[in-house]
């Protein structure tokens, strides 16, 4: 259902944004009768979702009452899994983190257990910040695969063994909600909404043991059709026929550049590596094959770049993941590639930039998935409504 203009739904949107403070700034951009925005106000009060407070601040006569979020009968989860850990943030409305915490867990023992650490941490969490259960509103998962963001279930991820169509809302029950996306997406969100906030496009990259791609189109998260957009990883570059994927073709990008391939290639060449951190800490140590591999391997994913930037031509590009951390290293080979393939208009005022969130992108981008959702005019026109 479309709310109408100028809905509860709408009120609120317009309050969260900060485009509207006073009741009188909410008549002037809806065009609404002030009789009307009053009881769009005042059902968001009795709803626990607004308060109005005095200004301090008067030219003359009644001080204005300003509007804003009310902050403290609320909290959101933000829930990054990743293959080897689980990373958890409570947020209030606005977005302000309440408090956190990060566990060693490993996803492949399965959904049950995974998710019940999960339940267990958020209980810790909320007592942490003084919030009853009850008060979580929404809850926000990032998981490293595929997800069918429609259902919430993870489809054929290949690192998480037994979560194959695995109902992950339903574990919570109904009194919350719950929205599954891959991690690549969230991180996008939450690196967006924190440092990229004025930029309408943007991709975020991650480079870790595989590679994705987080695509912000208009300042909104585009999953495609299926929910499988910016799986970079499987396009194929030329040269490495030879290279064998896990998805079954050969010459995928994550094949080759991938930390994972990076870590094959130095254990190939006497150094023995197995992980995107293990790649990591031999750039860091100064080991001069490290350092070219890691540069070979961002001319190879700025190839695929380049094909993206003149087809999306984005204002920004934000390199994260396990390898971003050597970020001076792999973004000279990714920028190298990129000015020199892209077309001049696509790459004039093009910023290719490492993460600012760093490991928080996950879990804030899936606390903020989850606020966001929650605030969406349909969602509160059905919370005034009920």
């Amino acid at each position: 259902m479309t709310p109408q203009p100028g809905s509860a739904g709408d009120v609120l949107t317009l309050i969260s944004a900060g485009s509207a403070t006073t009741r009188s700034d909410l008549a002037r951009l809806t065009g609404l009768a002030r009789s009307t925005i009053s009881q769009r106000v005042d059902a968001l009060i009795e709803r626990g979702l607004v308060e109005e407070i005095e200004s301090g601040e008067s030219t003359g006569g009644r001080p204005p009452r300003q509007l804003r979020l009310h902050t403290e009968e609320h909290a959101f989860a933000g829930v990054d899994l990743g293959a080897t850990h689980c990373r958890v943030a409570l947020m209030d409305i606005s977005g302000r983190v309440l408090a956190a915490c990060e566990d060693p867990v490993l996803v492949g023992e399965g959904p049950e257990k995974v998710l019940a650490h999960v339940d267990q941490r958020l209980d810790r969490l909320l007592a942490e910040a003084g919030r009853a259960r009850p008060m979580l509103r929404a809850i926000g998962i990032g998981v490293p695969g595929p997800v069918e963001f429609a259902t919430g279930r993870p489809n054929n991820p290949p690192i998480m063994p037994g979560w194959n169509d695995y109902p992950v809302p339903e574990y919570f029950g109904d009194e919350v909600s719950v929205l599954v996306d891959n991690d690549v997406n969230v991180m996008a969100l939450g690196e967006h909404r924190h440092s990229f906030a004025g930029a309408s496009h943007l991709l975020f990259v991650k480079v870790g043991t595989g590679i994705g791609c987080g695509i912000v189109a208009d300042g909104k998260l585009h999953r495609g059709a299926q929910g499988s957009a910016g799986d970079i990883g499987h396009i194929r570059v030329s040269g490495h026929e030879d290279a064998g994927c896990r998805c079954g073709n050969s010459a995928c990008l994550e094949a080759v550049a991938g930390g994972a391939a990076i870590a094959r290639r130095l254990t190939e060449l006497g150094l023995p590596a197995e992980t995107g951190a293990d790649v990591v800490a031999l750039v860091q140590s100064g080991n001069t094959q490290a350092l070219r591999l890691v540069r070979e391997a961002g001319r190879l994913i700025g190839e695929v770049l380049a094909g993206l930037v003149n087809f999306f031509n984005p204002e920004v590009i934000v390199i994260g993941g396990a390898l971003s951390r050597v970020h001076e290293h792999l973004l000279a080979g990714i920028r190298e590639t990129v000015y020199r393939r892209s077309l001049p208009l696509a790459t004039h005022h093009l910023s290719i930039t490492p993460s600012r969130t760093g490991i928080d992108a996950a879990a804030l981008g899936a606390g903020l998935l989850a606020i966001e959702h929650y605030l969406s005019p349909d969602n509160i026109n059905r919370i005034i409504n009920a």
